[in-house]
């Protein structure tokens, strides 16, 4: 008889009511809405002085890489396979959307969002436009791959090569290792 385990993502989500602060695994989480989402990406677009987008991209990337590497090693979890699928639970988890990485490789990686929370709530906000705002979504990406390869931050680059924001029916992403 052959037994398979489901990979799932365990969440221990607790509310300080003295700080008000949400927490998940023990890291401070900001639960969110479209509204805050759209309003920070346009800010961190706004910026280009300081390359906001890019700041948004790399604070991401820190933030969940941080999250991800820690789950890994406090649940033991070794396998590509499980961390990948626990990559793509957490982002949906979180109330980001819904991500699929179409192929893992350690050198490039290429992956989709049927729905993302940041694009639909750009165009439920402001409409459609032409260039792709999910920042938040490339950094994760890039995090997301480093801690699946017990990596640094700052291992990959990742394109948007397509974005709901722009019309596509999914925002897919090219990851390449620096």
């Amino acid at each position: 008889m052959t037994t398979e385990q489901l990979t799932q993502w365990v969440t221990d989500h607790k509310f300080n009511r003295e700080t008000c602060r949400h927490s998940m695994n023990g890291f401070d989480t900001v639960l969110h809405c479209h509204h805050y989402a759209t309003l920070y990406c346009q800010l961190a677009d706004d910026a280009e002085q300081f390359n906001g987008s890019e700041l948004l991209k790399r604070s991401a990337e820190l933030s969940f890489l941080d999250v991800l590497s820690t789950y890994f090693t406090d649940n033991n979890v070794k396998e590509l396979d499980d961390r990948i699928a626990l990559a793509e639970e957490y982002w949906k988890q979180c109330g980001w959307g819904t991500l699929k990485f179409d192929h893992v490789g350690e050198l490039s990686t290429a992956a989709h969002m049927d729905h993302s929370h940041v694009d639909e709530g750009w165009i439920k906000k402001w409409e459609k436009r032409d260039k792709p705002v999910n920042f938040i979504g490339q950094g994760y990406l890039a995090a997301a791959l480093s801690a699946i390869y017990d990596l640094p931050a700052g291992s990959y680059t990742v394109y948007e090569t397509e974005s709901i924001v722009a019309g596509a029916d999914a925002s897919r992403f090219s990851l390449v290792r620096i």
